[in-house]
C-alpha cells in the first residue's frame, strides 16, 4: 500500500502559505505582509508576494496608517505593482478606514475630549490634507450630527462660521465640538487655530450655543483646547 507523504505548512510553496494559513487558522493569524500578499496575488521575478510586501511595509515603518496615505500613483512607482494591484491595496485600506465609522455610529454621548476623538478620528486621522469638522450636540451631550465644513491644503483650511451656526440651528444643537487635523504631524495649535477658536466661541455664545472643545487630531493622538484650559 502506497503511503501518501504528510506535508506541513513548511513544505508548501511560499506564495501559497498565506491562503492556506487563512483557511486553517483564520485571517487573524496572518501578518500584515501576508494579508497584503493575498491582495496582490503574486510578486515579481526573484521575490515572492510575501517578501515583496514585507519590503513595502518596511519602507513605511511597518505602519498601515502611513501606507494609507500613499496614492495609487505612488504605489505604482514600485516595480511589480501595476494599476490593478495598486487599486486593490488602496480599496482594502479604504475599507479598513470605514469600519470604525460603523462601530461608532451608536455613540450616544460626547462628554469628553476622549469621546470626541473617538467620534472624529475615523474621518480625520488618515488624511493628507486638512479638514475642519464639527460635532453637534444636544443638552445631554448626545451627538445629533457631524459634518465636514472645509477641506484645505496641507497646512490650512478656510472655515465659514456662519455655515456652522446655521447647521447648529437646523439640527437643534445646544453645543458644538470643533475639530481639524494637522497632516504634518504637529498637534501644537497655530495662531490661526487660536483665533478661529475664539471667533467661533464668541459667535456661538451670542446664539446661546456652547463651543465645548476644539480638537487638533493626529493619527494616534490629539490636542484639546478644553483640556488645556484655552476656551
Amino acid at each position: 500500500m502506497k503511503v501518501t507523504p504528510h506535508f506541513t505548512i513548511l513544505d508548501w510553496d511560499h506564495n501559497d502559505r498565506p491562503r492556506e494559513k487563512m483557511l486553517q487558522f483564520g485571517a487573524s493569524h496572518l501578518t500584515n505582509a501576508e494579508l497584503l500578499a493575498l491582495l496582490i496575488g503574486s510578486g515579481h521575478p526573484g521575490e515572492t508576494a510575501v517578501d515583496f510586501m514585507k519590503r513595502l511595509l518596511q519602507s513605511f515603518d511597518h505602519k498601515l496608517s502611513k501606507l494609507h496615505l500613499c496614492s495609487i500613483e505612488q504605489f505604482m512607482e514600485w516595480k511589480g505593482i501595476g494599476l490593478a494591484k495598486a487599486v486593490k491595496i488602496k480599496a482594502a485600506l479604504e475599507l479598513a478606514k470605514r469600519l470604525p465609522n460603523e462601530t461608532h455610529t451608536k455613540v450616544e454621548s460626547c462628554s469628553s475630549s476622549k469621546d470626541a476623538f473617538r467620534v472624529l478620528s475615523p474621518s480625520l486621522q488618515f488624511l493628507a490634507h486638512e479638514e475642519f469638522w464639527v460635532v453637534f450636540l444636544n443638552q445631554r451631550k448626545q451627538v445629533l450630527h457631524k459634518k465636514c465644513f472645509s477641506k484645505g491644503g496641507i497646512e490650512a483650511t478656510v472655515v465659514d462660521i456662519r455655515l456652522i451656526l446655521g447647521k447648529a440651528l437646523s439640527v437643534g444643537a445646544t453645543a458644538l465640538i470643533a475639530a481639524h487635523n494637522h497632516p504634518g504631524g504637529s498637534l501644537h495649535p497655530s495662531q490661526a487655530d487660536i483665533q478661529l477658536t475664539q471667533r467661533l466661541f464668541e459667535a456661538a455664545k451670542i446664539m446661546d450655543i456652547a463651543l465645548v472643545d476644539h480638537l487638533i487630531l493626529g493619527q494616534e493622538n490629539y490636542f484639546s483646547f478644553a483640556d488645556e484650559n484655552m476656551l
